[in-house]
């Protein structure tokens, strides 16, 4: 940053980590005025994690990274580049994911593509959350208080001109993930039910697919009790059909309790995160 401007901030958002994070933040920040932190008071997920910093933010132009340093700091330079000539967003695009097993850049792949398929808008395909927004995206941002938060989908939503810096994804040099599958599951999930009804109009479809099998299984049994005295009692076609049902049926509801979900997560209109200790000069702590 400092070969763009001298005037820079670095923020560093701790999502309530069990290990000594904040102490090692805490050294940074005091031997460097332009270091700044964030602290939650628990562990409120990556997603918020990466919204309170950009609303602890002062600058023009802001850059979320992760802090493992998978993504090349480097690729900053040349994301302002394209932010000079006017683009309000620019991602940084995954050509190759170096060390990731192949079944996770398979689903990413797929996941990505999918998205693309059920929404109404476009979704850039292949990058994560390392970009640089200006402040008129962030505040636009600002103001979608959906609690499940998939950032990567809401800034698509905005529409605002973007551009793209390609670079190769290396492999992951300190510690480990703490995002294992289950929480990219839940992403993935979030970033489809905030942006589609596909999942509820599929479970109509279910329905009537359902209906039309069962109104056909009737028609047979009704023909085999008048037309066919040698009926062989269909115990196995029951039980199958019996399971087939409930689990459709299983599979709706939980498709609409997912909605439901999501629905009452918002209306208790909670605050996205509480700050338990921060270095910036903040009145407000919690953003609403």
């Amino acid at each position: 940053a400092r070969h763009i401007t001298p005037d820079y901030e670095i923020i560093l958002v701790n999502d309530s980590s069990r290990d000594n994070s904040l102490l090692k933040i805490k050294e940074h920040a005091q031997a460097d005025p332009r270091v700044q932190y964030v602290s939650f008071s628990r562990n409120f997920g990556h997603q918020i994690a990466i919204l309170a910093g950009m609303d602890h933010s002062t600058g023009d132009a802001i850059v979320t990274i992760d802090a493992d340093l998978q993504d090349p700091p480097e690729l900053i330079e040349d994301m302002y580049r394209e932010y000079q000539k006017g683009f309000k967003v620019i991602y940084a695009k995954r050509s190759k994911r170096k060390g990731e097993s192949l079944f996770k850049r398979a689903t990413a792949k797929w996941f990505y593509r999918l998205m693309a398929s059920l929404v109404s808008f476009d979704i850039p395909l292949d990058v994560g959350d390392y970009r640089m927004i200006s402040r008129d995206v962030l505040v636009y941002l600002q103001r979608m208080k959906e609690y499940d938060k998939y950032i990567r989908g809401q800034i698509a939503w905005l529409g605002f001109k973007s551009s793209f810096v390609t670079f190769e994804r290396d492999e992951r040099k300190y510690g480990t993930t703490n995002y294992p599958f289950k929480k990219m599951l839940r992403l993935a999930f979030n970033g489809i039910t905030a942006f589609s009804d596909a999942p509820l109009k599929l479970a109509t479809k279910l329905g009537f697919v359902v209906c039309a099998i069962s109104f056909l299984m009737i028609l047979y049994g009704l023909y085999g009790y008048f037309f066919d005295a040698h009926t062989v009692p269909g115990w196995a076609s029951t039980i199958i059909t019996i399971t087939f049902l409930g689990g459709v049926q299983l599979l709706s509801l939980g498709v609409i309790g997912e909605y439901i979900s999501r629905i009452m997560n918002n209306v208790r209109d909670r605050p996205l995160y509480v700050v338990n200790q921060t270095s910036v000069d903040k009145d407000d702590t919690s953003h609403e």
